[in-house]
């Protein structure tokens, strides 16, 4: 199970939020690139990033320190936040973007993400991020009616890489993540499934890796910032 460090950005910084919410964020470094670096001198294979202004623009915001974490490292990176149309999914790929997240297009555009994923196999994955259950877009701002599995196996015969799976209520709020509702959905689609949102200890990820179906990985932000994972650790354990 790969574990994914999050770099959250916001204003060109690396931040993060609670539970979504953007007048929550905490500022944890002013250069994402050098938080990335650590990140992978530690021995990350990816790393995860976030637009949070684009995701709630509806396009990218924060190209420049993308751009820079993509130049300073040498792992592959996938990015959600404010990808909706084919050209900035081409443009990201051309960058160096090793996998392109889809969310809110997933719900309003899904042709989109079919096109994508025949068009650059193995380089689109699909974000459902999830609030008791339903589907939540635009930064999480917006609530729809769509149910978390039905979404997912939409995408069944797709070709999409993986399905980054968030809880909404348990994001950077370092109460573990939810992973019944995790594990549900990994057994409801042959699509590999990342699990994110509330994973606070390296006992969440060991409990991710067993909860017995197997994850891709699981995403991390808050709680490597504040020291209670240790990522080089991590990755022993779950190797």
């Amino acid at each position: 199970m790969i574990l994914y460090p999050a770099i959250d950005l916001k204003d060109g910084q690396a931040v993060r939020l609670l539970r979504g919410e953007m007048d929550k964020a905490t500022v944890f470094n002013e250069d994402p690139a050098a938080q990335a670096r650590a990140f992978v001198e530690a021995g990350c294979a990816w790393l995860h990033l976030v637009d949070l202004n684009g995701a709630f623009a509806g396009e990218p915001v924060n190209a420049a320190p993308v751009e820079a974490i993509l130049q300073a490292c040498d792992v592959p990176a996938q990015l959600g936040g404010g990808i909706r149309d084919m050209a900035t999914i081409e443009t990201w790929l051309d960058k160096g973007l090793a996998r392109v997240i889809l969310g809110t297009v997933a719900v309003e555009n899904p042709d989109l993400v079919r096109e994508a994923a025949k068009a650059f196999p193995g380089k689109v994955a699909v974000g459902i991020d999830a609030r008791n259950g339903t589907v939540a877009t635009k930064g999480w701002a917006e609530e729809t009616d769509v149910q978390v599995t039905d979404l997912a196996r939409s995408f069944e015969d797709a070709g999409v890489a993986a399905i980054i799976y968030t809880d909404i209520n348990r994001d950077g709020a370092m109460q573990g993540p939810n992973i019944e509702a995790t594990a549900t959905l990994a057994q409801s689609v042959s699509i590999p499934v990342i699990a994110s949102g509330g994973v606070s200890s390296l006992d969440d990820l060991i409990a991710l890796r067993d909860c017995g179906v197997e994850l891709n990985g699981a995403i991390s932000g808050r709680a490597l910032y504040d020291g209670a994972i240790d990522l080089k650790e991590a990755i022993r354990a779950l190797n």
